[in-house]
């Protein structure tokens, strides 16, 4: 092939190339369709403030539940099942738990979000002057089962 067909060929395929280039840039992506007869209430909202994840079973139930408590009222000891991703929408609390020998606290307030995880124990007191209230999803519950398991106190938080 000769030089000056060789360069015909390069220009051609150039042409060719910013043809494409502006058609893909000029391109009208398609309109978004929107709802129809759809209503959408956020009811609370958190940011997590725990590690960590729950992952989610086949042929479990999730189950969601507003919980309000009292100030100075508590959850009592307990455990989930299949654990619980708790957003506080209102007031304060103060989450302990064992680990080990040791008591663990974490205090949360309105717009937090936390975990508990499977099988681990722990009492939620309201710590605040105001009812605190609590959007809690629980993942995992055996079906048709309860959401929440009373434990024993594990001794370990002395005064809770």
């Amino acid at each position: 092939m000769s030089e000056p067909t060789k360069r015909k060929g390069l220009r051609v395929l150039a042409t060719l190339g910013v043809v494409a280039l502006l058609a893909a840039v000029n391109t009208v992506p398609a309109a978004a369709t929107p709802p129809v007869n759809l209503t959408s209430t956020i009811l609370a909202r958190g940011t997590d403030l725990s590690v960590g994840t729950i992952p989610l079973q086949a042929g479990t139930d999730v189950v969601v539940a507003q919980i309000t408590v009292l100030p100075g009222g508590s959850s009592g000891w307990h455990s989930h099942p299949g654990g619980a991703i708790v957003v506080l929408q209102q007031g304060a609390l103060t989450v302990y738990g064992s680990v080990g020998s040791q008591c663990v606290s974490t205090s949360y307030t309105a717009g937090q979000a936390f975990i508990e995880r499977p099988g681990e124990v722990d009492q939620v007191v309201n710590t605040g002057t105001i009812p605190y209230v609590l959007f809690v999803t629980f993942p995992r519950v055996p079906q048709g089962g309860p959401t929440r398991i009373d434990q024993p106190n594990p001794g370990t938080c002395t005064g809770v």
